[in-house]
């Protein structure tokens, strides 16, 4: 009987051990698992307000992509993602028109567009940033679009659109040349050629004075016109029309310096939609605002050497600035300047953007 309470005792003892082991393990299982679901979860933000921002072209490399990138960035982590930016690079259409229209009707909430187009909305005013040969350099350009000049227009907009529109910054789309089936030196050599222009009235007159015709074309279907010859010619920043490959085409692949337009472009905001905002959003979204307006201006001066070495690597013909005529461009240009601000009464426009240095 001893014997035989021994061998029990002996395999209880064993048993005890081997489920104590057991337990001890399971307990620091269970141990580590309380511990890690009573450590605090990160802290989801939920969006507070989502912004829709788009522009027309369709490429990453774009200027207007890398802006929109940007703010897109900054307005995110400023907010700690209580802002949530949806961008559209084109795929809301590559029609400035169409933007416009969506950033009216609330499907959009910034775009990027030229000032031309709200010459049709009773803005006549905004034609100015389109004059050629207003700026002198992109140096220029910048010391008028950030000083008293740029902070009138924005006003003049603002007033002019009922507050539809607001100007969060101004962007470029680099300084434009002219591209065609022939090169011209003067703009006597532009006579007779169709050229594609913008919607400005002004810009539309210059050509017009050259002897040149100017026609609509969408950009989208721009290559396809100057490939077919529907078109002879165009005028664009070498970036953009790189990216396009407009100089692959038959008519597009003669390029002539006239930098006849160091662009301004509009990034835009609905002025009644901003006012509803809190000031920490409008903080927020100023910002984004500045940091994107640097980082498309950076891109925008970065990219024209580039694209300029790539237009002529692809076999294009350039008429350097310093070979035109430019002079003769100047003059075509002057008294559509003086016309322009003695009708829509801004000659003091004119005077503060000649006197800066």
């Amino acid at each position: 009987m001893k014997k035989t309470m021994a061998v029990l005792l002996t395999g209880l003892l064993m048993v005890g051990s081997l489920a104590g082991c057991g337990g001890s393990s399971s307990t620091q299982t269970n141990i580590s698992k309380q511990g890690e679901s009573a450590s605090p979860a990160p802290e989801v933000v939920k969006p507070e307000l989502e912004l829709i921002v788009a522009h027309n072209q369709t490429s990453l490399e774009n200027p207007y992509t890398i802006g929109t990138m940007k703010f897109k960035e900054v307005a995110e982590e400023v907010s700690g993602g209580k802002i949530s930016v949806v961008l559209h690079h084109g795929t809301l259409g590559e029609s400035e028109p169409e933007l416009v229209e969506k950033l009216t009707m609330g499907a959009a909430s910034m775009i990027v567009a030229s000032p031309a187009l709200m010459t049709g909305i009773g803005v006549p005013e905004v034609d100015m940033f389109s004059l050629l040969y207003l700026f002198d350099s992109f140096d220029h350009w910048e010391k008028a679009v950030d000083g008293q000049f740029g902070e009138e227009m924005k006003d003049v907009i603002t007033e002019k659109t009922n507050n539809q529109f607001k100007v969060m910054g101004y962007w470029s789309s680099g300084v434009r040349n002219f591209y065609g089936k022939k090169s011209i030196l003067t703009p006597a050599d532009a006579k007779g050629l169709t050229i594609r222009t913008q919607s400005s009235a002004v810009q539309q007159e210059f050509w017009k004075n050259a002897g040149a015709v100017p026609t609509s074309v969408a950009w989208g279907e721009l290559y396809q016109a100057l490939q077919q010859g529907v078109v002879d010619s165009a005028e664009n920043d070498y970036t953009s029309f790189m990216l396009k490959e407009h100089h692959k085409t038959a008519n597009g692949k003669f390029i002539s310096e006239t930098q006849h337009d160091y662009t301004t472009r509009l990034f835009l905001m609905d002025g009644n939609f901003y006012n509803k905002l809190t000031d920490e959003q409008k903080e927020w979204i100023e910002q984004a605002s500045v940091a994107a307006t640097q980082a498309e201006r950076e891109t925008v001066y970065k990219m024209a050497d580039e694209s300029k070495a790539k237009v002529i690597a692809d076999g294009a013909t350039v008429i350097e600035h310093e070979d035109m005529d430019i002079e003769a461009f100047r003059a075509l240009a002057a008294p559509i300047q003086e016309k322009f601000v003695t009708d829509n009464n801004m000659k003091k426009y004119l005077e503060m953007i000649r006197g800066i240095k």
